[in-house]
C-alpha cells in the first residue's frame, strides 16, 4: 500500500517534461534579458578603449582591435574631471546624508507621534509627490539665487536635504515596527529622542540603506539639477561636465564620452557591491531581533 501511495504522488513523465521545458524557457528568457541589459554597458566599456578610427568605423565593431588609454587620458585633459568627480561625491553624498537625517525624523513624527494636523501634513507630503519637478525648478532657482548660493555646494544640496518620497517610505516602514518596543522604552523612562536613536533606527537599517542607495544613485546620475544651479565648470558634476565635451566642428568625441561615462559608473558599481552585502546582513539581523 505504501509503495502504491508513493507511486501515486510521484509526478508523471508528462508533468516532469513540462516542468523541465518551463525551466529551460525561463533560463533562456533570463539570458536574453541579461544580454539586453548588459549590452549597453559592454558598448561603453569597449568603446572607452577604442582609438578614434575604430570608434567612427563602419560597420561598427564591439571589441577594439587596438586597445588604447587615450580616451581616459583625454577626459582629464579636456575637462577638470577630478574636480567633477569630487563635486559629484559631495553633492550626492551630502544630499543622501541630510535626507536620511531629516526624512527619518519627519517619518518618525508622522508614524509614532500623535499631534494635531499630522494627517493633513501627511496628505500634503503625499500630494507634493504629484507635482512635477520642473514646475518647482524656477522658484527654487530664484530662491537659491537670492541667497547667493548659485555655483556652491549649499545651492546643490540644501534644496534636496529632505524628500517627500523618503519621508513616506520611512513612515511606512516605521509603522511596521511593533509599538511594544516604544512602550517598553517609555516605561523605562526613555525620551522620544532616545527611543528614536536606540530603538527605531537600529531596527530600520534595511529601509535606511535602501533609501540611501536610491537617493545617492538618483543624485549622482542627475543632469538637470547641477546643470541649472551651476554655471561654473569647476562646480559641475560628472553628468553636467560631460555635456561640455565637444570636438572640432562641434562633433562629440564618442570615445572620450564613453570613457567619462565608464568612470562615472564605476563608483556606483563599487558602492552597490559593498552596500548589497551590508543590506543582506542587516535584513537577517533585523529579522532575528
Amino acid at each position: 500500500m505504501t509503495a502504491v501511495a508513493n507511486r501515486g504522488r510521484m509526478p508523471s513523465p508528462r508533468r516532469r517534461g513540462r516542468a523541465r521545458a518551463s525551466s529551460i524557457l525561463l533560463l533562456i528568457a533570463a539570458l536574453v534579458a541579461s544580454a539586453v541589459v548588459l549590452l549597453p554597458i559592454a558598448v561603453i566599456v569597449f568603446t572607452a578603449f577604442k582609438p578614434v578610427g575604430e570608434v567612427n568605423a563602419y560597420p561598427p565593431t564591439l571589441l577594439p582591435e587596438n586597445w588604447t588609454l587615450d580616451n581616459l587620458i583625454a577626459i582629464f585633459r579636456e575637462l577638470p574631471f577630478a574636480r567633477l568627480i569630487l563635486n559629484s561625491f559631495v553633492f550626492a553624498g551630502g544630499v543622501t546624508a541630510f535626507a536620511l537625517v531629516f526624512d527619518s525624523l519627519a517619518a518618525y513624527a508622522l508614524a509614532r507621534l500623535d499631534f494635531r494636523g499630522s494627517r493633513v501634513l501627511l496628505i500634503a507630503i503625499i500630494a507634493s509627490l504629484m507635482i512635477p519637478f520642473q514646475a518647482t525648478l524656477v522658484p527654487i532657482y530664484q530662491l537659491v539665487s537670492d541667497l547667493g548660493w548659485v555655483n556652491s555646494y549649499a545651492g546643490l544640496i540644501a534644496p534636496r536635504a529632505a524628500d517627500a518620497f523618503g519621508i513616506f517610505f520611512l513612515r511606512q516602514f516605521f509603522l511596521s515596527l511593533p509599538r511594544d518596543l516604544d512602550n517598553a522604552a517609555r516605561l523605562d523612562g526613555a525620551s522620544e529622542w532616545r527611543i528614536f536613536t536606540s530603538v527605531v533606527i537600529p531596527n530600520a537599517k534595511p529601509a535606511l540603506l535602501t533609501l540611501a542607495i536610491f537617493t545617492f544613485v538618483n543624485n549622482w546620475n542627475d543632469l538637470l539639477w547641477p546643470l541649472v544651479f551651476t554655471t561654473d565648470a569647476e562646480m559641475g558634476t560628472i553628468t553636467s561636465g560631460l555635456t561640455l565635451l565637444t570636438g572640432p566642428g562641434g562633433i562629440i568625441p564618442q570615445g572620450v564620452m564613453m570613457a567619462g561615462s565608464l568612470i562615472a559608473v564605476l563608483p556606483l558599481v563599487i558602492m552597490f557591491l559593498l552596500v548589497q552585502r551590508r543590506f543582506i546582513e542587516s535584513v537577517a539581523s533585523t529579522g532575528l531581533k
